[in-house]
């Protein structure tokens, strides 16, 4: 998705130093015909930096003499920015900061999202004032983090991220690995903001906006970025990826859920330091994944983590899947899992995310459907009998008077026979039962090793990033089809989605939306 109308351009340049690398860790790397590589050069060609009367000379992150991309002052309203598109909450932050006499700013991803016309998941603040006046303003608010301390101010249900650029300031420099010039020709406040950019991951991420002056800083190059559609380090991505491995997961994260893609230098870092994200612990892990598939944008994900190497390290029984069934590295083609993430996606948004439960039983359901292939009627009837609660007769009668025309295009599905009444609810019993093995499984590094294993020459990877309590939440989604009817549930009717109660995991919900997704899959508007 690129942004049509800007006339103005710059390139970032930072020359690239790539270093020896070398990954230990739960992962064995190789090669085999089933698994192909991205064919990505191994040399990059530098972009030459256009000239303009706003470029502010100086030394780059290597040290080398050579032009910083041009700085740029725009004005907001000519980007389309109306400061009503900022949510109150924030603006009740930003409102009590600047009548304290206090600088604030808008910054990161939201500056990039509000360009884009996007409804930016959250909108994090930078301000001149140090944390502690920060918390004496606002009466609910919080210090948190000690390498990188924020402050969470309460407004209502919402919390704003407060950021300072005296905390910013001490962090400087302890990830770089190269000296900073000042640049020539620039005042103190231009080189606090600029200073500050610079730590930022992404050159579209490296964005300031002054609601009150309208005006937006770029010091990086984002707006050039954003006008290509590129995903693009602010330093060099070698070096990036490796002082913040967790950067080549919001990469993806950010180039799936945008339509963005890499520069070349970016990308080849991303594949080639993909092992690097095992230095993570598990809950960041599944912080990360969970940004990549209950946002809207989970079917470019898995995209993405399968064309870069990823997929076989975080989710090693979908890659195998896709090995299984052809699906090469590039392929456009899609497929049952993927179909499913496309309907999922079609009803959340980065404003109206599920909970990770959600996404969890969806993987689960598809690996139990592609181990075992099932009757049409019951998958239909286990879908059903999920929504309302484990009456597994009623779910039968409803899938036996089903005459939609069904997507004949998966083979996880066979063709429907006629099954009797017992018989389909057998089955569907028998399909809640594989289900719940198949989470198992998910959860168990012995079988998470053994995922990869019919193809020698493959990643190997053992990591589980799925915790005890949501293994346990997930369960409770499909055992009423086992159990049998649960007593007092009531299945939710009519279509509209309540995103509050999906978001903090209400059973109701997220069966109801799980029914939909796997129906809106398999009785498609358009079948093949």
């Amino acid at each position: 998705m690129a942004v049509s109308g800007l006339s103005f351009a710059c390139k970032p340049y930072f020359p690239l130093r790539p270093s020896l690398f070398h990954c230990f860790g739960k992962i064995r790397f190789g090669s085999v015909a089933a698994i192909e590589t991205l064919d990505e050069p191994e040399t990059f060609i530098k972009g030459n930096n256009s000239q303009s009367s706003d470029n502010s000379p100086g030394k780059n992150v290597s040290g080398e003499d050579s032009k910083l991309p041009q700085w740029k002052k725009l004005n907001s309203q000519d980007l389309g920015i109306s400061t009503s598109t900022i949510s109150k909450p924030t603006r009740k932050v930003l409102n009590g900061l600047k009548r304290k006499g206090f600088e604030v700013y808008l910054v990161g991803g939201c500056v990039r999202d509000l360009i884009l016309k996007r409804t930016p998941k959250d909108f994090d603040i930078i301000t001149t004032a140090e944390l502690r006046e920060v918390m004496r303003v606002f009466s609910r608010c919080e210090r948190i983090g000690r390498r990188f301390p924020i402050c969470h101010v309460h407004v209502g249900d919402t919390i704003v991220e407060v950021s300072s650029f005296s905390t910013s300031t001490r962090n400087f420099g302890r990830g770089l690995t190269h000296e900073l010039g000042r640049p020539a020709g620039c005042d103190e406040k231009d080189f606090v903001r600029w200073r500050n950019c610079l730590q930022r991951d992404f050159t579209i991420n490296g964005l300031m906006f002054d609601p009150y002056a309208r005006i937006i800083y770029d010091y990086m190059g984002g707006i050039e970025d954003i006008k290509k559609a590129k995903v693009r380090t602010v330093i060099p991505a070698s070096t990036s990826f490796q002082e913040d491995c967790a950067r080549i997961l919001r990469a993806i994260r950010i180039a799936s859920r945008l339509g963005f893609t890499f520069s070349r230098e970016t990308a080849h870092f991303v594949k080639s330091l993909s092992c690097l994200i095992l230095k993570l612990d598990k809950s960041r892990l599944m912080l990360e994944m969970n940004y990549m598939l209950a946002y809207g944008s989970a079917e470019a994900s898995l995209r993405l983590l399968w064309k870069f190497g990823l997929l076989e390290i975080l989710l090693p029984f979908q890659a195998a899947y896709f090995v299984r069934n052809g699906f090469r590295r590039l392929d456009k083609r899609s497929n049952m899992l993927l179909s499913l993430f496309s309907k999922l996606d079609r009803l959340l948004a980065p404003d109206r995310p599920c909970h990770s439960s959600l996404w969890i039983g969806i993987l689960a359901f598809h690996k139990a459907l592609s181990d075992k292939p099932r009757d049409l009627l019951v998958v239909a009837a286990f879908s059903l009998a999920v929504h309302n609660g484990g009456d597994i007769l009623e779910a039968v009668d409803i899938a036996r008077r089903i005459n939609k025309s069904h997507d004949s295009s998966f083979h996880e599905i066979s063709e429907p026979q006629y099954l009797d009444r017992q018989t389909l609810k057998d089955e569907v019993t028998d399909l809640a039962a594989s289900v719940k093995s198949t989470l198992c499984e998910m959860t168990d590094e012995y079988f998470v090793s053994q995922a990869m294993s019919a193809y020698s020459q493959a990643p190997v990877s053992d990591l589980v990033f799925i915790p005890l309590a949501l293994y346990l939440k997930v369960c409770k989604v499909f055992e009423c089809v086992r159990e049998g009817a649960e007593k007092g549930f009531v299945a939710k009717q009519g279509s509209r989605i309540d995103y509050e109660l999906l978001a903090l995991g209400s059973l109701r919900e997220i069966r109801h939306t799980f029914a939909r997704v796997v129906f809106d899959t398999i009785y498609p508007l358009n079948p093949t």
